[in-house]
C-alpha cells in the first residue's frame, strides 16, 4: 500500500534498503482484469490496442457479461473486474472482498424506461407488461420505477428479454414498456416510444467502477494497477480531444459503425482523474455516499439481504499522483 512505501522511504540505512530491493515482491506483479463489452469500459481496451497499456503489467480478460466477470473473480482467475456499483455491492454480500479504485462512468440518462403512447404516468404501468433483461441494473431501475409509481411487482407483468431483442419486441408488441439503455433506447424512441423515467432521476445510482480484490491492493501490485489507471485516463483524454479518431478505433470491438460510437456515449458522464479524486477521496468520498444510499435502496427493494457496512469500499491510492492536473 502507499503508506508502506512512505514507511520504507523513511527507514534510515542503505543496508536495509538494499536488502529490501532484493525481495521479489518489490519488483512488481501484474494484474488481470475482467471486463465485458460496454462503452464505459472501452477506454481500457483503446489503451491496450494503442500500445499505452503494457501487457506485461496488465492483462485484460474479455468476458461475455458481468456474471462471467464475477465468476472469474470468484475463481481467482483475475484480480479485479469492471462492474456496476450495485453488482459490486451484491458481490461483497456474497463474500467477494472488493474495493472500488476507479470510476469509469455514471449514467445520467443512458438507462431508461420507455413506454407506448397510451401510458402517460408511472402509475399507468399497473397491469402492463414490462420488458427487461436479467441484470442487477435492470432490477434496480425496476425497483425505483415501481417505488415512484406506488406499485409492486404483483401489479405488473415482467417479461424477461435481452436488451438486443427489445427493438423486435417493440415492433411485435410483446410488451407495453421497456427498461432499456443506449444505444437501443434511441432506436425505440425513434420508433415512437416515449421516455417516462431515466437514470437522471436516481443520480449516482448506476455507476461503473473498477473493483479490485482487497488482497491485490498491496505494494506488489501497486505499480501495475497505477499503470492501468493512468492508461485509462490517457485513452479517455484521447476520446475527449479526438473523438472521431477514437470512435473509429473503438468501433470494431464495440460492434458498432464508427459513425454511431459517439452517440452510444449519450447519457453517460465519464469522470476524468480530477473528478475521480472527488469521488474516491474527500471526507467522506462522494462514491461512498452514493454507495450507502444505493445499499439502503437495494435492501428496501429486496436486492440485498442487508446493508453493506462499506468497510474498505473505496480507495483513491491508485489515481495519478497529481490527479488535478493530469
Amino acid at each position: 500500500m502507499p503508506r508502506r512505501r512512505t514507511l520504507i522511504r523513511s527507514v534510515v540505512g542503505t543496508v536495509l534498503a538494499g536488502s529490501l530491493s532484493g525481495c521479489g515482491w518489490l519488483s512488481g506483479k501484474p494484474v488481470a482484469i475482467a471486463s465485458h463489452v460496454w462503452v464505459g469500459y472501452e477506454p481500457m481496451f483503446l489503451a491496450r490496442n494503442e500500445g499505452w497499456l503494457d501487457s506485461q503489467k496488465v492483462r485484460l480478460l474479455e468476458t461475455a457479461n458481468a456474471g462471467a466477470s464475477l465468476a472469474a473473480l470468484a475463481e481467482g482467475r483475475v484480480d479485479g473486474a469492471a462492474l456496476t456499483l450495485d453488482e459490486m455491492l451484491k458481490a461483497r454480500e456474497n463474500g467477494l472482498p472488493l474495493t472500488a479504485v476507479l470510476v469509469f462512468d455514471t449514467s445520467v440518462g443512458a438507462d431508461m424506461l420507455v413506454v407506448r403512447a397510451g401510458i402517460k404516468r408511472l402509475s399507468d404501468l399497473k397491469g402492463k407488461r414490462i420488458a427487461l433483461e436479467q441484470s442487477s441494473v435492470a432490477a434496480l431501475l425496476l425497483s425505483e420505477i415501481l417505488l415512484a409509481a406506488g406499485l409492486t411487482t404483483n401489479d405488473v407483468q415482467l417479461v424477461s428479454l435481452p436488451v438486443d431483442k427489445h427493438p423486435d419486441a417493440w415492433r411485435t408488441k410483446q410488451a407495453d414498456a421497456f427498461i432499456t439503455y443506449e444505444p437501443v433506447a434511441s432506436q425505440l424512441l425513434l420508433s415512437g416510444a416515449i421516455k417516462l423515467f431515466d437514470s437522471r432521476q436516481i443520480p449516482n445510482a448506476i455507476v461503473d467502477v473498477l473493483a479490485m480484490r482487497h488482497d491485490r491492493l498491496d505494494y506488489a501490485h501497486a505499480n501495475a494497477l497505477r499503470h492501468l489507471v493512468e492508461a485509462h485516463f490517457r485513452a479517455l483524454d484521447h476520446l475527449t480531444r479526438n473523438p472521431q479518431d477514437a470512435a473509429y478505433r473503438m468501433a470494431g470491438r464495440l460492434g458498432l459503425p464508427a459513425s454511431e460510437v459517439l452517440s452510444a456515449y449519450k447519457g453517460l458522464l465519464l469522470p476524468d482523474s480530477a473528478h475521480n479524486l472527488r469521488l474516491l477521496a474527500g471526507a467522506p468520498p462522494l462514491l461512498l455516499v452514493s454507495a450507502r444510499k444505493l445499499s439502503d435502496t437495494m435492501v428496501k427493494g429486496g436486492l440485498l439481504r442487508g446493508p453493506d457496512a462499506l468497510a474498505d469500499f473505496v480507495s483513491a491510492d491508485f489515481l495519478p499522483r497529481d490527479a488535478r492536473v493530469f
